[in-house]
């Protein structure tokens, strides 16, 4: 394993990106350490966009009132606090003991790998995961994990990171997250994350393919929606 700067591996300010179990411990080390600041961060950098795209996760997942809806990689709990007020029973699931300490949600959280719920099969209506999925070692994995515990008919909303259709604007994005964004971070939080977190897009396929590894994991409906100014899309599908 590389050496670790700041509990990122050697490299990664150079551009390299670690892969597999590498990249499993120094991102969950990295999220313990940014989790204090984390959702001021998110704030300030997505001028609080971020919270308007969660309300339209949950209200795309068009599930009853009671519904039992896992969030994923839950972080401080946000999503369940939205799924809170829309008036559903979340649980949410993280591998970083730093970011469930920090918490904001009333929900119950717990420490988990989320290729490996402790969770029977088909025993969720819903399932969220908020810009995280190109944090994940397999995605292939996780889709079935999340297909194994939903019923038939349940309900995903994954909401992540993308580029700007438009030409201006991409070139706009690129400039403000590989320029701007590292600058805030570093001001308020941890240069070294967050000079990571705007490369780290490049683990994500293209979202033709993550909508074809969603469907072989046995959901159908599934479409993907890009959120204005384009910096950020959702995925929704139903479990067949």
């Amino acid at each position: 394993m590389a050496k670790k700067k700041s509990g990122i591996p050697m490299g990664l300010e150079r551009g390299n990106l670690p892969e597999g179990e590498e990249k499993y411990e120094a991102v969950r080390e990295m999220f313990d350490r940014i989790a204090p600041r984390y959702d001021l961060v998110n704030r300030i950098m997505t001028f609080r966009l971020d919270v308007r795209w969660r309300k339209k996760t949950v209200k795309a997942l068009s599930l009853p009132p009671e519904s039992i809806v896992i969030d994923l990689a839950c972080g401080t709990g946000d999503f369940c606090v939205e799924l809170e007020k829309a008036g559903m029973v979340p649980l949410g699931f993280d591998f970083s003991f730093g970011m469930l300490e920090a918490s904001r949600s009333f929900s119950q959280l717990s420490q988990a790998d989320v290729l490996r719920l402790p969770i029977r099969e088909t025993a969720i209506d819903g399932v969220t995961c908020g810009f995280a999925l190109r944090n994940l070692t397999e995605l292939p994995a996780f889709f079935e994990e999340v297909s194994r515990v939903l019923r038939p008919g349940g309900r995903i909303g994954f909401l992540d990171v993308a580029e700007p259709e438009n030409r201006l604007l991409k070139w706009g994005h690129h400039l403000y997250f590989d320029r701007i964004v590292p600058k805030v971070g570093a001001l308020i939080s941890d240069k070294s994350a967050y000079s990571y977190l705007p490369r780290s897009f490049s683990y994500l396929p293209p979202y033709q393919e993550i909508i074809t590894m969603i469907e072989r994991a046995g959901f159908g409906q599934v479409e993907r929606k890009l959120f204005a100014p384009g910096s950020a899309q959702l995925f929704t599908g139903e479990k067949i």
